[in-house]
């Protein structure tokens, strides 16, 4: 072998040897300086990153925290505390090392930004106005939607549909939260 085919083989083990060192790690592993270390499962954190000689130490997430995938961070995150009830949220499932806190909405509001498993903010369904009844009562997802009475039948804004007038209504002095006429 000549000394330039000597050359151009170490040049080549080399590339080789750059391109392993220089490519992803696998799907299980995670990037620390030049290393690939094993990542650390859902609900704990990285303690120590491997070495040569050691794999990854991994710790507990604690104290209102958590991770929810394999990961390789040395910090979990804090959980959610926003099921405010003023807000028309309740906790659905309350935070553990490897979930965050699930909300959902309170009886009377309907959810405005869902979330995979729940609800990040919700609203009070909308009450209808005399004159109107209530066309599609309001869900967990949706709002509830109103429709005027028309002619002379009348809601209270609380009936599922318009009440037509009796002969006893008219007899009295006033008529009940009468339609919008068209």
């Amino acid at each position: 072998m000549t000394q330039f085919q000597s050359l151009i083989w170490i040049m080549i083990i080399l590339t080789l040897l750059n391109i392993q060192l220089s490519s992803a790690c696998g799907k299980a592993e995670y990037r620390t300086g030049d290393k690939c270390c094993p990542m650390c499962s859902p609900g704990n954190r990285v303690h120590k990153h491997c070495t040569e000689f050691t794999s990854t130490s991994c710790v507990h997430c604690t104290d209102s925290t958590f991770l929810d995938e394999p990961n390789g961070l040395t910090a979990c995150i804090p959980c959610t505390n926003n099921c405010d009830p003023g807000f028309g949220l309740m906790v659905k499932k309350p935070c553990t090392p490897s979930s965050d806190t699930v909300c959902e909405t309170l009886e009377g509001f309907y959810c405005l930004d869902p979330t995979k498993d729940g609800c990040r903010a919700a609203q009070r369904h909308s009450s209808c106005k005399p004159g109107q009844y209530i066309s599609h009562t309001g869900t967990t997802s949706t709002d509830t939607v109103c429709s005027d009475c028309t002619g002379d039948a009348y809601s209270n804004g609380s009936f599922t549909s318009c009440q037509t007038y009796t002969q006893e209504d008219f007899s009295r002095d006033t008529k009940p939260y009468r339609g919008i006429s068209h």
